[in-house]
């Protein structure tokens, strides 16, 4: 693992790509739970809808298991009214893709809600294979306990009137 401050120009990134703001943190701090893909089965339309929402996903176990394989990543946070939860997304794989390119080779995105690239999912082969990543709650991700271990207040919201948090995560190495 390189310092922190070869990160610094990714939070950067991130916040000129449009998020309020990013931490680095260790993957150690990320929540996973059975429970979670339960309220994207009972609950979510999204569900079963795209090939980045369960049952498509992977399960908390195994997303643990991927967690394992890296030390550090990029948690964004997205605040105030959002109206596409895919905004997050897209900064997230912009993030992944910078940070490959600079030589993180592991470096993997996920963003917040169902996918929002294609008006129906073929649930076969996947037209944005470049673009298309899974949320964290549809891989078992506690998105709030994951952002409250790492500093940031998050509530549930109440009504569309409500501040709304997203978050997403760029796993780097």
């Amino acid at each position: 693992m390189i310092g922190m401050e070869s990160y610094r120009t990714f939070i950067n990134k991130d916040v000129d790509f449009g998020a309020s703001d990013a931490k680095i943190i260790k993957t150690d701090s990320v929540v996973t739970a059975p429970w979670v893909r339960w309220k994207c089965r009972y609950g979510c339309d999204g569900y079963n809808s795209s090939l980045c929402c369960p049952p498509s996903t992977p399960v908390h176990r195994e997303t643990r298991e991927l967690l394992d394989s890296y030390k550090v990543a990029l948690l964004l946070h997205l605040a105030g009214n959002i109206k596409r939860s895919a905004d997050l997304t897209e900064i997230a794989v912009t993030l992944e893709r910078d940070l490959f390119l600079a030589g993180y080779y592991k470096a993997f995105a996920m963003g917040a809600g169902p996918c929002g690239l294609c008006p129906v999912c073929s649930m076969g082969e996947c037209r944005y294979p470049e673009k298309a990543r899974p949320s964290m709650e549809s891989c078992g991700i506690d998105v709030f306990s994951t952002a409250r271990n790492n500093g940031y207040t998050i509530e549930v919201v109440k009504d569309y009137s409500d501040k709304m948090n997203r978050f997403g995560l760029v796993l780097i190495e």
